[in-house]
């Protein structure tokens, strides 16, 4: 079991954030907000999917129209995304928002912050410093070098969090985003030496699904494992769904979520030389199958001797392939010899049983 670094614990509405409650985590809906029964169909899809925070953009005073209505219609907290305008951070928070992120980069004068946070004081709610890489370099002056950057954001942070302070406000998270791992590794370390305010994590920017999944898992497990964060996003391009399921995939690697009581699990061996029939086809059959199965399964499908019957005795249910043929183990114990033409058969009518 990981050692997670110890930090104050926030409340976003019924979530609690921080080292004493389970890693949360949190996406963003892909669909125009004043879109509700669109936005609404997403939020319960992401809520479906595991997803325990949904952050919503809110770049017109329509959106926050549109919140307020939303809010009161799903059954997760809601997080106000605001860039720019302190009128819209405070018309988030009275439409409802549980959290709102602020971004340092882009809502800069101390009048308008202290506002924000009086208003998020009277209606108990959290805000999510957000410093982001690309929204605190001014464009118009010369480029801050990468290897500067992280003490650059580091100092933005500082700053925020210090006028929040001042206000006595502390229902705070921090997040600091880049879309370089290494550079997003490093901030969060930083941060995590100077503050006790939890943490969420995630590379910005990350690319499409193929392409942001390891640069994410990289850099966010990696903090993870260090027992660095407390809520993550895995940002990508397309469905949010996806992003959900690529979290829940990295806090299982790492002993963080266990999967669901009802859900079942499929073993496969990635496959060489030796193995005889395909054993990918195989595997893609079998879960194919397994959605329609409630049960907390182990199911090994494996091509050849070598590991087949190690796996086969920590499986519920196990086929090893040979050539035309398969062996089917049920806990470990060797229940039938088929056919190649009658494995998925065979199986489905074992897994029936269990």
């Amino acid at each position: 079991m990981l050692k997670r670094r110890k930090t104050r614990t926030v409340k976003v509405g019924s979530v609690k954030i921080g080292s004493a409650a389970p890693v949360v985590i949190q996406s963003m809906t892909k669909v125009p907000t004043t879109d509700i029964s669109r936005c609404l169909r997403q939020i319960n899809q992401l809520i479906k999917a595991g997803c325990r925070l949904v952050r919503l953009a809110v770049p017109r005073k329509a959106d926050t129209d549109a919140l307020a209505k939303i809010v009161r219609k799903v059954t997760v907290p809601l997080i106000a995304d605001i860039h720019f305008s302190p009128e819209r951070a405070i018309e988030a928070i009275e439409a409802g928002a549980a959290k709102i992120r602020l971004n340092p980069g882009n809502i800069k004068k101390q009048a308008d912050i202290l506002r924000i946070i009086d208003a998020a004081k009277m209606h108990k709610t959290a805000i999510r410093i957000g410093v982001n890489e690309a929204s605190i370099r001014d464009l118009k002056k010369t480029p801050v070098p990468p290897n500067k950057r992280i003490a650059l954001m580091l100092n933005e942070m500082f700053k925020y969090v210090r006028i929040f302070e001042g206000r006595s406000f502390t229902r705070l998270v921090l997040s600091a985003k880049t879309s370089d791992t290494f550079r997003t590794i490093e901030i969060n370390r930083r941060i995590a030496d100077t503050f006790d305010y939890p943490i969420h994590l995630g590379l910005t920017h990350a690319g499409l699904p193929e392409d942001a999944e390891i640069p994410s898992a990289v850099a966010i497990g990696t903090l993870l494992a260090e027992g660095i964060g407390d809520t993550i996003r895995v940002s990508v391009a397309g469905n949010p769904v996806i992003e959900t399921q690529i979290a829940k995939r990295i806090l299982r690697s790492l002993g963080l979520e266990e999967p669901p009581a009802s859900e079942p699990e499929l073993v496969v061996c990635p496959t060489c030389a030796r193995a005889e029939v395909d054993i990918v086809k195989l595997a893609r059959k079998v879960a194919k199958a397994l959605p329609k199965i409630e049960k907390p399964l182990r199911i090994a499908v494996m091509g050849c001797i070598v590991n087949g019957p190690g796996e086969a005795a920590d499986a519920d249910l196990a086929l090893c392939a040979a050539k035309n043929k398969a062996f089917i183990y049920r806990k470990g114990r060797r229940i039938a010899t088929v056919p190649e033409r009658k494995i998925i058969t065979e199986l489905l009518k074992q897994l029936a049983n269990l």
